[in-house]
């Protein structure tokens, strides 16, 4: 059975935490409650939520520095704030802090619902890689953050693997073997053309031509071994982040 997705909704107003919370557990979520940004804190810190759903202005810690906070724990987290009255400031400012939107109420469900469905822990990162060691350390560290990863060494069995399961990025080497990376990137962006690709390689100077085309046909950005697996991490959640963005209008101004 599959998993129900926990949704933490956070509002000072009871009744619109009730309303938004019935219509969740209506579609299938497990819905969550806060009443505050402290308490919204301490829920993502006990109940690992899927989203969170949070109003901007509430007495004590308002949605924004509570955003800060669950940032630093939970970085990964799509967090979706609400306001009666937004301004692009104000959206500016949650979107540097790694906020999906900013919505003004009342919400829209439907839209809301759209989004939800395209949480990201339905998509896998796949690694396209011939190093066992490399995709290891990849997987155990994406894991950890709740992502599913697959890992594969043959580019076709790659994008077999790409027509049978949603794929949130690709991470591709552009030295596989026999196989030519720019040739596979390309197979990519044309079966795939909105996919991200994040190219890797460990040959700067051998395949700066290689990375040159890659980056024409439509990577998203190449990375140079050794790298930290937070570069690539926080590529990956900006990623994720622009994706959902796309699935929310946000304001363009307001009091």
């Amino acid at each position: 059975m599959k998993e129900m997705k926990k949704i933490l909704v956070v509002d000072d107003d009871l009744r619109m935490v009730k309303t938004i919370c019935d219509i969740l557990a209506s579609k299938g979520y497990a819905a969550l409650s806060a009443f505050s940004g402290e308490e919204a804190v301490d829920v993502v810190k006990t109940e690992t939520p899927d989203c969170v759903l949070m109003d901007i202005k509430m007495p004590g810690m308002g949605g924004v520095e509570a955003l800060k906070l669950i940032m630093e724990h939970a970085p990964a987290l799509p967090v979706v704030l609400m306001s009666a009255y937004a301004s692009e400031e104000q959206a500016e400012e949650a979107r540097l802090r790694g906020a999906c939107s900013i919505l003004t109420k009342p919400i829209d469900i439907p839209q809301l619902l759209t989004f939800l469905s395209l949480l990201r822990k339905d998509e896998s990162i796949l690694i396209v890689d011939d190093d066992p060691q490399f995709c290891s350390l990849l997987m155990e560290n994406f894991r950890l953050r709740n992502y599913r990863v697959e890992a594969e060494e043959d580019p076709e069995k790659a994008l077999t693997l790409m027509e049978q399961k949603e794929t949130l990025v690709v991470v591709l080497d552009l030295k596989l073997g026999s196989a030519d990376g720019v040739d596979v990137m390309q197979d990519i962006h044309m079966r795939h053309p909105s996919k991200p690709v994040v190219l890797v390689t460990g040959c700067r100077d051998e395949m700066a031509s290689a990375v040159e085309k890659g980056l024409r046909i439509g990577a998203y950005t190449c990375l140079y071994k050794p790298f930290r697996v937070e570069e690539l991490i926080n590529i990956v959640e900006e990623i994720n982040r622009r994706k959902l963005r796309k699935v929310l209008v946000e304001p363009t101004g307001g009091e």
